[in-house]
């Protein structure tokens, strides 16, 4: 009874299947299909191999916009991992102001990417942007649309803002788990602040930071509405990230074929920084164990 049971609880992951079948796998198969053919319209499809991967790695264009996106990625994990774990060390471990501050964090998460875009957008606005406006009378030149230094600067301050409200939230949880115990016996020892926080706190919390690492480094690089609606992918080419140079070249010019190819690329280099995450987390949890 037991059995049948546990085998009738299949069932009830199936639909779960069905709709990651029909939002994943069958849009994978279809892009797979066309990074090895070639079409010349009216549905026909010719083998050609790998020469799309071909042109793809060997193009300048997709290297540039690769080294963008890890550079973008490396900035942004380099600012919002140190800040993150500082605010969450500043909150407060107990009292009425705890869910206050949590909510007062929790707050950029819940704004939608395409309306964060459009907030930056204006704010950096010289002409009626608070940010543009007080620069340009501070006498400081500023203009995201034209300059590619002020462009990065407002993309990373605008996913700083977003984004590290994350990492405080999963380094605070980490600090809460963590027993008074450990703060008496630190007490006791004389230990200072910043050996508690090398001994103590950060051990507690490597978990939870591989997570955010990971969290953070996967949404940053595959960021795309952000940089698209707050600068287009320019000035020139200067925020043309991988993302979106995936879209101009699938749906502006429609190279269905070298796209293909790019997005799998793409893809399996996602994937291979994931699975080095997996690894080094599961090589930490048995170490501890």
């Amino acid at each position: 009874m037991n059995k049948w049971s546990d085998n009738r609880a299949w069932w009830l992951v199936l639909p779960v299947v069905l709709i990651v079948a029909f939002s994943a796998v069958i849009p994978l198969m279809t892009v797979v299909n066309y990074a090895f053919q070639d079409t010349f319209g009216n549905n026909e499809f010719y083998w050609a191999g790998i020469e799309w991967f071909q042109e793809v790695l060997r193009s300048d264009r997709f290297h540039g916009a690769l080294g963008r996106q890890f550079l973008f990625s490396f900035i942004i994990l380099s600012i919002e991992i140190p800040l993150g774990i500082a605010i969450a060390l500043a909150m407060p471990k107990k009292g009425l102001w705890v869910p206050f501050c949590l909510i007062l964090m929790a707050l950029p998460l819940l704004i939608p990417w395409n309306v964060v875009g459009t907030i930056w957008q204006i704010f950096g606005r010289i002409d009626i942007g608070l940010l543009g406006a007080t620069l340009d009378g501070l006498g400081i030149e500023y203009n995201y649309t034209q300059n590619a230094l002020d462009a990065w600067v407002t993309l990373i301050v605008m996913d700083v803002w977003h984004w590290t409200s994350l990492v405080v939230l999963l380094c605070y949880a980490g600090l809460q788990s963590i027993p008074d115990a450990y703060y008496q016996a630190a007490r006791i020892d004389g230990a200072s602040k910043w050996a508690t926080f090398r001994f103590i706190q950060l051990p507690k919390m490597n978990r939870v930071l591989l997570i955010a690492v990971l969290l953070r480094f996967m949404d940053s690089f595959m960021i795309y509405t952000e940089p698209f609606v707050v600068t287009g992918g320019g000035p020139g080419n200067a925020t043309t990230f991988l993302s979106i140079d995936l879209v101009q070249m699938a749906i502006g010019q429609f190279d269905l074929g070298p796209a293909a190819a790019m997005s799998l690329v793409y893809f399996l280099i996602i994937l291979l920084f994931s699975w080095v995450f997996f690894t080094v987390m599961s090589y930490l949890d048995r170490a501890e164990s």
